[in-house]
């Protein structure tokens, strides 16, 4: 009698152990939170108060890393485009075949009359051809059952198109086709889903660009004279991220936004209230530092909605930057282009001198201590801050030193949410990272090689770097641990070391170093 009364008992611990296992082998709702990426253009660490920026503060991004996870070695491409497709594809800028560049500018010449809007994409489809069949970061989200939506700088560019962006996986974006015209604030027209939006009170074709120079009478004029410049780019892009979040708060969705902020020339409606008395600036110095402000005050706009809807405990927020800092607030005497050591007037040779924020004038020091800028191979040309926070889930307040770079983002993804990856990315996933549990043995990356205007360079887990420096065919070895600078070549000191690393670096490179050398554009497709 009483074995049968313990048999309902049994059979419902039967049904939840059953229920259990198989949720734990299925994701859960949980492991579906919204994923808000915000990809900031060309800053650098050092803008950050986060980092000891000292002239000007930015909570709301601080705020993104004290309240969730500090990637302190995380690597990025030397410049705009690689770095977006890199992201987006999951694959290093050292290989070749995983993607196309196209050149911008086209999208210019439908503002001036010279094309049509379609004769322009048709141009840009025919330069991009049939791209690989790999498996793009939106698509990996979809298979997850997201809405998926990018707004702000479209894409990788340095042309896109209504096709391309479709076949990447997007269901919604909004903003620039052509990354040429990201120069300029203020577009004449920009494009929602294929149709092409015009912006009333906006005039200019190139969207009014301006000059780099702050010291010059005629560009400060023109920086300042807003005729034809009444819709602001960042407005428009932070009403459509709104509405998206709005409309979507009920499903899982991943916006993506990589924002123009604070890549120059510098334009700003007006400068920010904390900069406007700071004496010790140069007026383009407080100008671009209002962008960065701006970007920080758009970041409080997106937590603050999250809230409102109830949903931020359920939202990520990731927050990094394209590649390492540049300098658009030159002033003669100050800081100058091309850069050179405001001490001495000396340019620099990057073999046995090379920037630093000290001697080239940067008064923010935007590359956080670190040599070099975009474009260049040094540390403050590809090393970017990294903010993960999603606090209810992955806690807060940790620091990493774990090797990571930006095509990772997609595996990790992938491994979240239990999507297949149909291809082998070069990225690793660093979901153990965030979760704070031992990593899987092999799962993290033992080295990094990345691309540059001087040539690929090789970074080791253990803080080892190998700088090939492509016009001179020179190799670097430099201990970063003992030597975050990069001042003290070691290759004399460990040939052996230097040896097995360049043999690594040419493998990452697919047998040619040439592959990680962008030199005169050769990796862009023109387009006429």
């Amino acid at each position: 009698m009483k074995k049968d009364l313990l048999k309902p008992v049994f059979l419902a611990a039967g049904i939840f152990v059953a229920f259990f296992m198989q949720a734990q082998r299925k994701p859960l709702v949980a492991d579906k939170p919204n994923v808000i990426y915000i990809m900031a253009d060309d800053m650098g660490a050092g803008m950050l108060s986060y980092y000891g920026q000292r002239f000007f503060s930015t909570p709301h991004i601080d705020r993104l890393a004290r309240g969730g996870i500090v990637f302190e070695n995380a690597y990025s491409s030397a410049y705009c485009a690689p770095s977006r497709a890199t992201f987006l594809t999951g694959y290093s800028d050292c290989r070749t075949g995983k993607y196309v560049l196209t050149g911008g500018g086209i999208y210019t010449k439908t503002a001036t009359g010279q094309l049509t809007d379609a004769q322009a994409q048709a141009k840009v489809n025919a330069a991009i051809g049939q791209e690989p069949d790999v498996l793009f970061l939106p698509q990996v989200f979809k298979k997850a059952g997201y809405i998926t939506g990018q707004v702000g700088k479209l894409d990788w560019g340095f042309a896109t198109t209504d096709r391309q962006l479709k076949n990447h996986g997007w269901d919604y974006y909004y903003g620039y086709y052509d990354h040429i015209q990201c120069h300029g604030y203020y577009p004449v027209f920009l494009h929602e889903n294929g149709r092409r939006i015009t912006i009333p009170g906006n005039t200019h074709p190139d969207a009014a660009k301006t000059g780099e120079w702050g010291s010059d009478s005629i560009q400060e004029q023109d920086r300042w004279n807003m005729n034809g410049k009444e819709v602001y780019s960042q407005d428009l892009f932070l009403q459509k991220m709104l509405a998206f979040i709005r409309k979507n708060k009920d499903r899982p969705f991943f916006l993506y936004h990589p924002t123009q902020l604070p890549h120059g020339p510098v334009a700003i409606p007006a400068l920010h209230p904390e900069l406007a008395f700071a004496d010790s600036l140069t007026n383009i110095e407080k100008a671009y530092a209002s962008m960065v402000k701006r970007l920080d005050d758009d970041v409080a706009v997106i937590m603050d909605e999250l809230q409102r809807l109830g949903i931020a405990e359920k939202t990520m927020i990731v927050f990094s930057s394209d590649n390492g800092h540049e300098l658009y607030y030159a002033y003669k005497g100050r800081v100058e282009k091309p850069y050179r050591d405001m001490r001495t007037g000396a340019f620099y040779n990057n073999v046995t001198n090379k920037f630093y924020s000290a001697a080239g004038g940067d008064v923010f020091d935007g590359n956080h201590g670190m040599a070099g800028l975009k474009r260049s191979n040094w540390e403050g040309g590809v090393k970017v801050p990294l903010f993960v926070y999603w606090p209810s889930r992955f806690g807060k307040g940790r620091v990493t030193g774990r090797l990571v770079t930006n095509y990772d983002f997609l595996s990790t993804m992938a491994d979240l949410l239990h999507v297949p990856l149909k291809d082998p990315k070069d990225g690793r996933s660093y979901l153990s990272v965030l979760q704070g549990r031992p990593a899987r043995s092999g799962g993290g990356h033992t080295a990094i090689a990345f691309a540059s205007f001087m040539g690929p360079a090789l970074v080791t887990s253990d803080g080892w770097k190998l700088r090939y420096y492509a016009p001179r065919k020179l190799f670097q070895l430099y201990h970063l641990p003992d030597d975050p600078g990069e001042q003290k070549d070691l290759s004399a000191q460990y040939p052996g070391k230097l040896k097995r690393m360049q043999q690594e670096l040419l493998e990452q490179c697919e047998g040619d170093l040439e592959n990680g050398w962008f030199s005169d554009e050769k990796n862009v497709v023109q387009i006429r």
